[in-house]
């Protein structure tokens, strides 16, 4: 991942109980049969792994099920999420991360909104604005060792 940390010793917390389904989601191409709520939303992110350590964004309470919107009918998801520290340098991996992850995973009518927690970081507004700018994230998915980074944040871990 990254060779010099900057939060060298974050609080891990316990991870949440994984709801049941009853059944898979299932969607029509871009229409979901079943409304996408929160907790749908907030499984899809939670087993992303934060850049810098071997956690995930939900044991490091980067991301959690309270910070995630979800309106169905307007198709429309806000997740904000809290940076382990103020200063930290890969809140925009992060953010990029919970974007990419949705999107992948979302049918495409679904406008997705990324933000930083408000007075969680010390360039908050700058951050927003790169997430949430298709082109910006656009050229930042261009970039190969960009989307190697995003990759391994998302690629499943089996522990």
């Amino acid at each position: 991942m990254v060779s010099t940390l900057i939060n060298a010793n974050p609080i891990i917390y316990e991870k949440k109980e994984r709801r049941t389904r009853t059944s898979p989601p299932t969607t029509n191409d871009d229409y979901a049969v079943e409304p996408i709520d929160q907790l749908e939303i907030f499984d899809i992110l939670r087993d992303i792994k934060d850049p810098e350590h071997p956690y995930s964004l939900e044991e490091l309470k980067v991301i959690t099920e309270d910070a995630v919107e979800v309106d169905d009918h307007r198709s429309y998801v806000r997740v904000t999420f809290t940076p382990t520290v103020e200063h930290c340098s890969m809140a925009t991996i992060i953010g990029l991360c919970l974007r990419v992850k949705l999107m992948r995973s979302l049918p495409s009518r679904y406008k997705v909104d990324i933000r930083v927690a408000p007075g969680s970081h010390a360039t908050e507004a700058a951050v927003n604005k790169q997430l949430n700018d298709k082109e910006r994230v656009a050229a930042a998915l261009e970039n190969p060792n960009l989307l190697d980074m995003v990759d391994e944040c998302l690629a499943p871990s089996y522990n």
